[in-house]
């Protein structure tokens, strides 16, 4: 795998900022980011339809962004949950600097950009939304949500935006036959040529789950 490829634990070329605007809830923002990270350039299509298919996250406790690259879905879920600790996890090591640095610019003081060890193992999650680093491969993908759709807390959701030319229909059937009957997971919404995965962790009863076409 080429050193430059996004989820790339260090990139390997020069570090250019580059200044770029974004809305994010609802305002627009000058924000930065750089070469050798997912979607430099703008908020990609898959992140855009995650967004708008998201309900609003909880007000607080602990919110995950898995795969934040330089942090448009941690950097939303800070503005809606001010009083919310928001985990912006990724391996790449430019990304956490561009997240720490579009936090400081937005005056934003709720999230902890880390990496996936840095995460202490008795944090639980209120709700995690991810647009999954698809082109890791498989074996790593499966491995990257066994480890931490765990980690929701019992009754709440995780939402994940995958295209579907990219496999989403094989990765909700594997999701399904995969996970304990505690989790349930459903076609939340598509568009664009994606596929928003909707991830509850069932508590006792529990009506059922809107499905949004």
């Amino acid at each position: 795998m080429a050193s430059e490829h996004y989820f790339s634990e260090t990139p390997g070329s020069e570090l250019k900022l580059r200044e770029i605007r974004a809305r994010l809830a609802g305002n627009e923002y000058e924000l930065v980011t750089a070469g050798g990270v997912f979607s430099p350039d703008r908020i990609d299509t898959g992140t855009q339809v995650l967004l708008g298919s998201v309900p609003t996250p909880p007000p607080g406790g602990n919110l995950l962004d898995l795969g934040c690259g330089w942090g448009p879905v941690a950097l939303t879920l800070a503005l809606e949950s001010p009083h919310a600790t928001v985990w912006a996890v990724d391996v790449n090591e430019r990304a956490l600097d561009l997240v720490r640095a579009n936090a400081e610019k937005m005056s934003i003081h709720n999230i902890n950009a880390v990496t996936p060890d840095d995460v202490p193992d008795d944090i639980k999650f209120m709700t995690i939304w991810s647009n999954p680093p698809i082109r890791v491969g498989k074996n790593e993908l499966h491995g990257l949500l066994e480890r931490w759709l765990p980690r929701l807390e019992q009754g709440c959701d995780a939402w994940l935006v995958v295209q579907r030319n990219l496999g989403s229909d094989s990765l909700h059937r594997w999701l399904q036959a995969s996970f304990p009957e505690d989790f349930s997971f459903v076609r939340a919404a598509t568009n664009k040529g994606y596929r928003v995965l909707r991830c509850r962790r069932r508590t006792g009863a529990t009506a059922p789950i809107d499905i949004v076409r």
